[in-house]
């Protein structure tokens, strides 16, 4: 047997080895901690009942959930406490349960799901300063009520039943508010993305979500302004907006005016069109308070311009050197593969090592 033949043999031997490494190495990058394969993930601790280990494949996917969650909420939320605050009072009028609405059984969803969170996150192991597992039930709890656990349980109160079963408007308005203390955990979640920032495509996917999420803020902020400046006075962006679709607004009637589609969708489009500096001046800001907030959104948009898209053509022009270096170097390989001969599982275990070990940056 030749040394080609024996090296064939031997990898085809150890192929199904390899392929089970490989899917717990990319378990292990899914996972939203800091770190991939530190020391202490090489050995697994004792744990008592009901312990479960942060770096394991379930703790992995319900980080994953967790991340949706939050992004729901990041969108929803807002929207919810600003341009659905006539529906909660209509849905009371008509004396329609407090599951007639969706949008009410999915936070109540998320409410729940965020309180599971908390518990897994009491009995879910952590590392300390010195590099070791802590497992013990009692430091575990200590560690996370010190850290997360106040802005966790704030965000997992069921603040829309507390909406329903009031019967004041003031109180509905303040506690839809709180509801955008829901917000404060992104800035965990921000925590954990930080470990993407060596990938290029990565970074750019996540800076134009940014750019997007800020503008879908900033509409919901747009829209209460007008909404509650729009009693007192008749020149406001709802009244030019309601007179441009001929939807005027009657005081007697709370259904009249512009749908929430349209407020939104104008609202959406003023706040692109301010970040990015395009503005046409077909939406434009009438009141003193709304003048003000769009000067906010112009000093906004040419910050993001600065530390957002700045970066945009950094970003491709690296992707760009990655894809050519690799396609280089893969020639080369390519040609040493032709000069010696070399058989074709070996080249393929070549070619499987070349693309899985290419630097970071590459495509």
């Amino acid at each position: 047997m030749t040394r080609w033949s024996r090296t064939c043999w031997t990898y085809k031997v150890a192929k199904p080895a390899i392929i089970a490494y490989g899917w717990i190495v990319f378990v292990l990058v899914l996972s939203l901690e800091s770190d991939v394969l530190p020391e202490y993930k090489l050995q697994v601790p004792e744990t008592t009942w009901w312990i479960l280990l942060h770096y394991s494949s379930f703790k992995a996917f319900w980080d994953w959930i967790i991340l949706l969650l939050v992004l729901y909420t990041a969108v929803f939320t807002p929207y919810s406490a600003t341009f659905l605050l006539d529906e909660h009072r209509d849905l009371r009028q008509r004396g329609c349960g407090y599951t007639c609405n969706p949008l009410n059984v999915a936070d109540l969803l998320v409410d729940v799901l965020f309180i599971v969170d908390i518990v897994i996150n009491l009995r879910t192991t952590y590392v300390d300063q010195n590099d070791e597992v802590v497992t013990l039930p009692s430091r575990i709890a200590k560690h996370y009520i010190k850290g997360w656990f106040p802005i966790d349980l704030f965000a997992a109160i069921p603040f829309d039943l507390i909406i329903y079963g009031s019967g004041s408007d003031e109180m509905a308005t303040l506690t839809s508010l709180l509801k955008t203390a829901r917000l404060l955990r992104l800035v965990r979640v921000a925590r954990k993305l930080d470990r993407y920032s060596e990938y290029g495509t990565a970074v750019l996917f996540l800076l134009m979500c940014t750019f997007v999420l800020i503008a879908h803020w900033l509409a919901c902020i747009w829209y209460a302004i007008g909404f509650v400046e729009r009693p007192y006075t008749e020149t406001g962006w709802l009244d030019n907006l309601a007179e441009q679709l001929g939807k005027s607004y009657n005081d007697s009637d709370s259904t009249s005016g512009p749908s929430v589609k349209d407020k939104y969708v104008t609202a959406l489009y003023f706040t692109l069109s301010s970040l990015t500096s395009v503005g046409f001046g077909n939406v434009s800001p009438n009141t003193n308070s709304e003048k003000i907030f769009s000067i906010c959104v112009m000093v906004i948009g040419s910050l993001m311009y600065a530390s957002i898209f700045g970066n945009v053509s950094a970003i491709i022009q690296r992707l760009y050197s990655g894809t050519t270096r690799y396609h280089t170097q893969m020639l080369r390989v390519k040609e040493f593969i032709r000069f010696h001969q070399i058989p074709g599982c070996l080249r393929q275990r070549l070619e499987e090592y070349f693309q899985h070990g290419r630097p970071a940056g590459g495509p």
